[in-house]
């Protein structure tokens, strides 16, 4: 029998709290009323587990388990054997306390969705959805295999982003330390040999500029990467915020060349969400209210509010998207002939998947201009280094002769 802690008050209005062992929380109201007790809080040894060991796991792993999961339920296999065996298999330990908290209240008569739920760190609420409405219409390892195939996709795409920025990160890494201990180990050697160019009024000034930008970083270098830590802090905790989400989101539209880019990697995730939840039977009005989140932008999140509020007032859903000026005019149109013709849902995962190849063509691009860029700028800078240092050593050959 489940065990219960709890928190109440009594008659004179002092706190109290405690355990007990219960089938539901309700039969620990029941008791505790049965004492004269008002329940304040009552919480299960089971909820508090997953709060401990909650965290996330690779969406890989997770898409994986959703294509094994149906494919065991499709062959027959019952739920709680599927469960168990996919347990016993997951060798990632916040994922197999997951596993054993569901297994435990599918048991106790929770759905599958249910369970899902409680842990919206591993389970996100696309599949919590699908399933549940895949459970309801008697197609649950239909919608377990869709989720697992947009969880996989989603993966695949953030694994090509991230791995296209990788090389251009790592340029911009060398060249930086590269250019550092240039300035602050390399030029300041040269200082003293240039004193008698100075005081002669011979020093070039791209060499005076140099030795003085060299002694600023050496004095100051500590002072400015402290501000630059204080700003990094003070960015991340306003990004926390309401106001610094939707800033920061409305500047990652307007980037030259990258703001393309996170407009269509954001408009491609609405549609493949909100195309997927609707194909699995979920209400318009409720997939829209999940796959707004499902954007990560802040400013479409509010032009997709906006857009459900219209249709419930009757109105279709391609018009306010394309109001909001931050939708594709071609996609809008293609919704709109769309919710014409009832293939809203196949017309969405279709405009996802040309986004998504748009973007990763652009990606691909941006890297091949990149790469070339960064190598001239780093060559540039050592360039003036160079020159700056070699300046001065020539015009001491000259008066030397």
């Amino acid at each position: 029998m489940p065990e219960f802690t709890y928190k109440a008050r009594n008659l004179a209005g002092e706190i109290v709290s405690g355990s007990m062992s219960a089938n539901t929380e309700r039969d620990v109201v029941s008791a505790l009323s049965g004492k004269s007790l008002f329940p304040v809080a009552v919480e299960s040894e089971k909820e508090k587990k997953k709060v401990t060991l909650g965290g996330r796991v690779n969406d890989q792993k997770i898409a994986v388990f959703y294509e094994q999961l149906a494919s065991l339920i499709s062959n027959g296999v019952p739920m709680m054997r599927s469960l168990n065996i996919l347990k016993e298999q997951t060798r990632i330990p916040a994922f197999q306390a997951a596993l054993e908290d569901v297994i435990s209240r599918v048991e106790d008569g929770e759905t599958l969705s249910d369970s899902f739920s409680r842990h919206p760190k591993i389970f996100s609420e696309m599949a919590v959805n699908m399933s549940r409405a895949g459970a309801e219409g008697g197609f649950l390892e239909d919608a377990l295999s869709r989720v697992a195939k947009f969880t996989e996709q989603q993966a695949e795409l953030k694994s090509r982003t991230v791995g296209a920025l990788i090389y251009p990160a790592v340029l911009a890494t060398i060249g930086s330390i590269v250019v550092t201990v240039l300035i602050v180990f390399f030029v300041p050697k040269f200082g003293q040999m240039f004193d008698q160019l100075r005081a002669m009024g011979e020093l070039p000034a791209i060499t005076d500029w140099l030795l003085w930008f060299s002694d600023f970083v050496r004095g100051y270098g500590v002072i400015l990467l402290a501000i630059v830590g204080i700003l990094v802090v003070v960015v991340r905790f306003q990004l926390k915020t309401e106001s610094g989400r939707r800033i920061a989101d409305r500047l990652k539209l307007k980037i030259p060349i990258l703001g393309p880019i996170f407009l269509s990697l954001a408009v491609g995730r609405f549609c493949r969400v909100l195309g997927t939840l609707l194909r699995n039977g979920v209400p318009i009005l409720k997939a829209l209210d999940i796959s707004r989140d499902a954007s990560g932008n802040k400013i479409l999140s509010e032009a997709i509010a906006d857009a459900a509020e219209n249709i419930t007032s009757g109105e279709s859903l391609s018009g306010p998207l394309g109001k909001s000026g931050h939708f594709p005019r071609n996609v809008t149109e293609m919704i709109s002939v769309a919710e014409e013709s009832n293939t809203l849902d196949d017309v969405l995962i279709n405009i996802s998947d040309g986004l998504e190849k748009q973007t990763v063509r652009r990606l691909d691009l941006m890297v091949k201009l990149i790469e070339p860029l960064m190598l001239m700028v780093m060559a540039g800078i050592i360039l003036v280094v160079v020159v700056a240092l070699l300046l001065p050593i020539m015009k001491m050959g000259n008066v030397m002769q």
